[in-house]
C-alpha cells in the first residue's frame, strides 16, 4: 500500500437525515444498489427481492450465524452512571468491554449491574492502556448469558442510540434470520435483509447458502484516528469455519460458482482462513485482518453489505474490493437517490 494513502481519502458527508432508525419491513423490501466491474462501476437500483436474477446458479451466499447478546450493562457509582458495552470474551465468565465513565473504575472495583432478583456482579480485572476494561462476572451460579438476558440492553450503534430510545422490538429487528451462536455485541447487519421467502427464491435459482461463526465486536464501531491507514490498528474477534464448510466452497468454486460473502463479517472470517492459492481451509481463532485498497483478495468473488460510515475501515474495505473511485461514486448515487444508511438501512451488491 502506498505510504500516503490518508484515512481523509475515506471521508464524505452523510446527511443525517440518511440514517435509518428502523429496517424495512419487509425486510426483503430494501433497497438494493448494484455495484458492478471494478474500475468501472455500472450502478443499478433495485430490491433484495431481485437479487436471486443478479446471481447465477451455483454460486454460494456465505452468512454469518451469531446472535447478538444484550450486551450494554449499566450500574450507578456514586453519582456516576457505569456504561459497560461487553465486545470481547474471554471466557465463560470474563469479557473485555469499553466503559463510560472508566476512569471511575480501578483494579479491583465491583460493581453491581443485578436488578431485582437476577444476580450480576462485575469486578474489574484488568485496564488496558487503550482504555478496554476487563470484568470478571459472578451469577451465583447462573448461566452469564441468563443474567444478561434479564438486565442488559442491546447494543445498538451510537449513530442510532443516539437520537431514540432503545426498545422491545430492537430485541427482534437486531438479530438476523440466521442467528443461532451468541457471542455477538454487535449484529452482522447484511443479513438482516433475508427472509424466508427471498431464501426460497435463491435456492430455486440454484444459489446455494453456506454458513460460518464470527462474533462481532463493539470494535467495529471505533472511530479511526490515525492519519495514515497502514497506522490504524484493528480490533480482533472470533471466529470459526468448520472442515465441511470449507470443503463445500472450495468444491463450489471448482465447479465455478462463486464465492460471495453477506457482510464484512463473513468477508473478513473467509479472507482470514484463505490461502494465495485461494483455497478456505477450515479456521478457529482470533481474527484482526485488516482490508484497505492495495488488498490481494484470495477467498471471495462478490460482497453483500449495507453502506457505512464515512472514515471507517468498513468504507475502506469496500473500496479494496471495488476501487475507491467507484466506491466514492456508488455512495454519492446512494445519498442523492435517498437510499437509508448503516445498520438498520439499505444494502448493495458488490461484484468486482
Amino acid at each position: 500500500m502506498p505510504p500516503e494513502l490518508l484515512v481523509d481519502d475515506f471521508d464524505f458527508h452523510l446527511p443525517e437525515d440518511r440514517i435509518a432508525l428502523r429496517p424495512a419491513n419487509p425486510r426483503d423490501s430494501a433497497r438494493l444498489l448494484t455495484v458492478s466491474g471494478r474500475d468501472v462501476g455500472t450502478l443499478g437500483d433495485l430490491r433484495f427481492t431481485d437479487l436471486p436474477a443478479q446471481l447465477r446458479a451455483g454460486d454460494v451466499l456465505v452468512v454469518n450465524d451469531t446472535r447478538v447478546i444484550p450486551a450494554q450493562l449499566f450500574a450507578q457509582k456514586g453519582d456516576a452512571t457505569i456504561g459497560v458495552t461487553l465486545h470481547k470474551r474471554e471466557t465463560a465468565t470474563r469479557w473485555w468491554s469499553f466503559v463510560k465513565n472508566a476512569r471511575r473504575l480501578r483494579t479491583g472495583d465491583v460493581v453491581d449491574f443485578g436488578r431485582s432478583e437476577v444476580v450480576l456482579i462485575g469486578t474489574v480485572i484488568e485496564k488496558s492502556a487503550e482504555g478496554s476494561v476487563l470484568w470478571k462476572f459472578d451469577t451465583e451460579g447462573q448461566p452469564l448469558e441468563s443474567a444478561l438476558h434479564a438486565v442488559g440492553e442491546m447494543p445498538l450503534p451510537p449513530y442510532i442510540a443516539r437520537r431514540r430510545a432503545i426498545d422491545d422490538q430492537d430485541f427482534q429487528d437486531y438479530q438476523t434470520l440466521h442467528a443461532a451462536k451468541e457471542g455477538a455485541v454487535a449484529a452482522p447487519t447484511a443479513g438482516l435483509h433475508f427472509t424466508p421467502r427471498l431464501w426460497e427464491a435463491l435456492a430455486d435459482a440454484g444459489i446455494t447458502r453456506e454458513t460460518v461463526t464470527l462474533h462481532v465486536g463493539a470494535g467495529t464501531f471505533l472511530p479511526v484516528k490515525a492519519d495514515k491507514v497502514e497506522d490504524h490498528q484493528m480490533h480482533a474477534e472470533w471466529g470459526s469455519i468448520d472442515p465441511a464448510t470449507a470443503g463445500r466452497l472450495n468444491a463450489a468454486r471448482s465447479r465455478g460458482g462463486r464465492i460471495i460473502a453477506v457482510g464484512t463479517t463473513s468477508l473478513r472470517l473467509l479472507e482470514s482462513a484463505a490461502d494465495d492459492a485461494r483455497t478456505i481451509h477450515p479456521f478457529t481463532g482470533d481474527t484482526a485482518i485488516f482490508i484497505y485498497p492495495g488488498y490481494r483478495w484470495k477467498a471471495i468473488d462478490g460482497l453483500i453489505t449495507n453502506f457505512h460510515l464515512p472514515r471507517s475501515t468498513l468504507f475502506m474495505l469496500v473500496s479494496a474490493l471495488m476501487g475507491l473511485d467507484v466506491m466514492r461514486k456508488a455512495y454519492a448515487h446512494a445519498i442523492g437517490k435517498e437510499y437509508r444508511f448503516y445498520s438498520y438501512g439499505d444494502g448493495s451488491l458488490l461484484l468486482p
